[in-house]
C-alpha cells in the first residue's frame, strides 16, 4: 500500500475521503491497521463546530480542520519503528491487536509528574482532534485504513475472547471511571441507587459499567424512547423517556423510586448542561454527581451553591476523560461482562469511510446506538460499498 484512504472532517458538516502517502514510522512509532472505529459525541460536536475543548484548563482550545476523526479504535500492529512496548511494558510485534490510548501526554508538566489523570495535561495533544490531518504524518486519527501512532503513546493488547464489535467500546467505557472514584468516596460496594441521565453511548457504557459493578436500582432516562428500551437490555431496572416531561417531574419519579430520598448516584451523560441542574434535583443529601457529559463547552448553567451543594453535602465529580490505567480493567470488565450483558449488540451500524458524512449524521438520531466506520468495507478505489451493516440483536 502507497497510499492510505481516510475520511476527513474538511470543515464543520463537511467529510470527504481523501488519499495520503503511506508513512514509515519513527524510531517509537507504530502503524496500526484500523479494524474499527467509532464515532464519539465529541465527533458529533465537532461535525457541527462545537469545537471549545478543554475549556478552563491549560490547553483549552478550539480545534482546527482539517481533521481525520476517531479517537475510539482497534485495530492491528501493522508496523513498527524499532522497537516499541506495549501498555503491560511487553515488546509490540506486528500482528498484535491493540486499542491505541486516545490521548498523547507531555510527560514533563505538573499534571504528568505528579501521576495525575493524562488528560490534565498542560501540553495534552489527541488523537482524532487536536491532532489534524495538516500536519504530517496526517494519518493522526481512527478514521482511516490506517493509524500512525506516535512514539510515547500508549497502545494496549486485546484480550483473544474480546472481539472487535466490542473492543471498540474500551475508550467510552474507560471515561467510566467515575464509578470507582464514586465508590471510593461513598464507601460503598455495591447496592447503590444509580440514575444514568442520557443513554448515548457514553451512558449506555454507564448503564453497562453500574450493573456489572452490581449496583442496585439502575435508572436510564433519555428524551429518545429506543434508547431506553435498549438500556434494559444491558441491565437497567427501570427506563424513562424524558421526552416533555419536566426536570422537577423527573425528579420527583427518582425520589418516589428511592423510598423519597434520592438516587444515591447520578451520572450525567447527556452533553446538554441543563441536565446537570436536573442531576442535582435527583440526588439525595450526601450523593453524589458525576458530570461525564459535558467535553465540549455549551455553556452556563445556574445553580445554588447553599441548597444544591452545601446544606445538602453533595459530592460532584467532573470527568474530563478516560485515565490511561482505565483501559485494560475495561476490556477485562468488558470481556467477563460478555457473558452476561450482550455487548455485541452494542454497535449497531458499520458504515465504509465513502460515508462517514452519512455515518455521523445517523448517529445523531434514534435510529442508532453505536455506529462504527470499517475501512476494509470499500474497496482499493473507494466508491460506495452497499448498506451498513445492522449487526445481530440490534433494531
Amino acid at each position: 500500500m502507497t497510499s492510505v484512504r481516510a475520511a476527513v472532517m474538511t470543515a464543520p458538516g463537511s467529510l470527504e475521503v481523501q488519499r495520503f502517502a503511506r508513512p514509515s514510522p519513527k524510531p517509537g512509532a507504530v502503524l496500526v491497521r484500523i479494524g474499527l472505529s467509532g464515532i464519539c459525541g465529541t465527533d458529533k460536536h465537532t461535525f457541527r463546530g462545537e469545537n471549545l475543548q478543554y475549556a478552563g484548563t491549560p490547553h483549552e482550545r478550539q480545534l482546527r480542520y482539517p481533521i481525520i476523526c476517531g479517537h475510539e479504535n482497534v485495530g492491528v500492529v501493522e508496523e513498527i519503528g524499532g522497537d516499541a512496548l506495549a501498555a503491560d511494558g511487553q515488546p509490540l510485534r506486528p500482528g498484535d491487536r491493540v486499542v491505541p490510548g486516545a490521548n498523547v501526554s507531555c510527560g514533563a508538566c505538573w499534571y504528568c509528574r505528579t501521576g495525575k489523570p493524562y488528560y490534565l495535561c498542560e501540553r495534552m495533544d489527541d488523537y482524532g482532534n487536536s491532532l489534524g490531518s495538516y500536519r504530517p504524518p496526517h494519518l493522526l486519527g481512527g478514521w482511516s485504513e490506517l493509524l500512525y501512532v506516535l512514539p510515547g503513546s500508549r497502545l494496549f493488547r486485546v484480550p483473544d475472547d474480546l472481539p472487535d464489535e466490542v473492543a471498540v467500546l474500551t475508550e467510552p467505557m474507560a471515561v467510566t471511571h467515575g464509578f470507582e472514584r464514586a465508590r471510593r468516596l461513598s464507601q460503598e460496594s455495591s447496592g447503590e441507587i444509580v440514575v444514568v441521565l442520557g443513554v448515548g453511548p457514553l451512558g449506555m457504557c454507564h448503564v453497562i459499567k453500574a450493573r456489572l459493578m452490581d449496583c442496585g436500582e439502575l435508572v436510564a432516562i433519555d428524551n429518545m424512547a429506543s434508547r431506553v428500551a435498549a438500556a434494559s437490555r444491558f441491565g437497567a431496572t427501570t427506563g424513562i423517556c424524558s421526552a416533555g416531561i419536566e426536570p422537577e417531574e423527573l425528579a420527583a419519579t427518582v425520589r418516589e423510586l428511592s423510598g423519597g430520598r434520592g438516587a444515591d448516584l447520578v451520572f450525567d451523560c447527556s452533553g446538554v448542561p441543563e441536565t446537570f441542574v436536573t442531576a442535582l434535583k435527583m440526588v439525595r443529601p450526601g450523593g453524589i454527581v458525576v458530570e461525564v457529559g459535558a467535553f465540549v463547552d455549551m455553556g452556563p448553567v445556574s445553580v445554588n451553591p447553599n441548597s444544591d451543594f452545601c446544606t445538602r453535602d453533595v459530592t460532584v465529580i467532573g470527568v474530563g476523560g478516560e485515565t490511561a490505567d482505565a483501559y485494560s480493567s475495561s476490556m477485562k470488565l468488558m470481556a467477563e461482562g460478555q457473558r452476561v450483558l450482550p455487548l455485541e449488540s452494542f454497535v449497531t451500524h458499520r458504515y465504509p469511510l465513502e460515508r462517514a458524512r452519512e455515518a455521523v449524521e445517523l448517529a445523531q438520531t434514534e435510529q442508532t446506538l453505536k455506529v462504527v466506520l470499517d475501512p476494509a468495507m470499500a474497496s482499493a478505489e473507494g466508491g460506495p460499498v452497499g448498506n451498513p451493516v445492522a449487526l445481530p440483536g440490534n433494531p
